[in-house]
């Protein structure tokens, strides 16, 4: 062959190539099911980006799924005092966490005085354990990761790898920042020989990762946990996670304080006595108390209701009385009991 039909033959041979590669790539776009979330989620990432105000700060494909999970502490509206009869876990969180941060240079000269890479918090569920992270970042100024398990799983192999990986690299970039996981004994439960290659591959990713995080002592990202089942954690997890926080059932003064605080913007009557209400809610969870506290208002929305229909003169809807209080206690009381049965069938 001549020279001419040489360099012919390699340009046609390139052609083919780049439009072999291309139409292959747009057939696998194409029959992609998460290619629309994947776009989404990219144009997510982008809106947050501006409005956390960060610049200049180069992302890549992984990072901006997972920036997509993003909050910015500016807007979040928790705060410390939003948060009900859990003084002493609050006390210690600004002691050992958020001091070392906002005060660095008072600790640069001490490693036992770093804040901790791993925080778990355990106990009963809605007793205010995502409350407590969000106001932790919020009262700290940390940008906040709201990681779910579903976002590093992916159909490709070695994918969760590398979005694992994007997870640590990401916080790293947008530090200071906290890593939140939901009931994370459901991402990194206890291994065992059964697990699929790919999810065991993902946890040991993650938590070597986890590793290079104590390796920086200068590194301002932190990893907080929130689980109602402590005991199903790895014990390498738990490893990673010295600081940690019980948040039991409130007790009866931590659920006055509580209702007190459900009920400081409601319209209540003079003599609603809500030291009663927290002795007859026992074993109630924060988040029972405020279900408890709706079911009472919308009694109040149904009275005004029929009272409209007899005389539509009146329109006001009436302070919530203790009687309304002590109906939605026994109907909170018997949905439990009804559900604690049907558990037992």
């Amino acid at each position: 062959l001549g020279r001419n039909e040489v360099i012919g033959l390699l340009f046609r041979l390139t052609i083919f190539g780049a439009v072999t590669y291309f139409t292959i790539k747009w057939m696998v776009d194409a029959i992609d099911p998460t290619r629309k979330q994947k776009v989404e989620a990219q144009k997510q990432a982008e809106k947050l980006m501006r409005q956390i105000g960060v610049k200049n700060v180069k992302l890549s494909e992984y990072e901006m799924s997972i920036a997509a999970h993003l909050v910015d502490p500016l807007t979040m509206q928790i705060t410390w005092r939003d948060i009900a009869g859990l003084d002493e876990v609050i006390t210690e969180l600004k002691e050992t966490v958020i001091l070392p941060v906002q005060k660095r240079h008072l600790f640069q000269g001490s490693r036992l005085l770093q804040p901790p890479k791993g925080v778990l918090l355990y106990g009963p569920p809605g007793c205010g354990k995502t409350l407590i992270a969000k106001a932790t970042a919020k009262e700290a100024g940390f940008r906040f990761i709201n990681l779910q398990p579903s976002t590093l799983t992916d159909k490709w192999y070695g994918e969760s790898q590398k979005l694992a990986a994007a997870v640590f690299s990401l916080a790293v970039k947008l530090q200071p920042s906290i890593i939140f996981v939901d009931e994370i004994d459901s991402f990194l439960r206890s291994r065992s020989s059964s697990d699929h290659e790919a999810t065991a591959m993902m946890k040991a990713q993650f938590m070597s990762l986890w590793d290079g995080l104590d390796t920086d002592h200068h590194c301002q990202v932190i990893i907080m946990g929130a689980t109602n089942r402590p005991q199903d954690l790895d014990s390498a997890i738990l490893r990673r996670m010295p600081t940690r926080f019980h948040i039991n059932q409130p007790s009866m003064r931590q659920r006055e304080q509580i209702l007190k605080l459900i009920l400081e913007d409601e319209s209540v009557d003079l003599s609603v006595n809500l030291l009663d209400v927290a002795k007859e809610t026992d074993g109630f969870s924060g988040s029972d108390l405020r279900e408890m506290c709706r079911d009472a208002a919308l009694l109040c929305v149904r009275d005004f209701v029929h009272t409209q229909s007899d005389s539509p003169s009146e329109d006001f809807i009436r302070p919530i009385h203790q009687s309304d209080l002590e109906k939605a206690i026994d109907r909170n009381k018997n949905m439990k009991q009804r559900l604690v049965c049907e558990s037992f069938k």
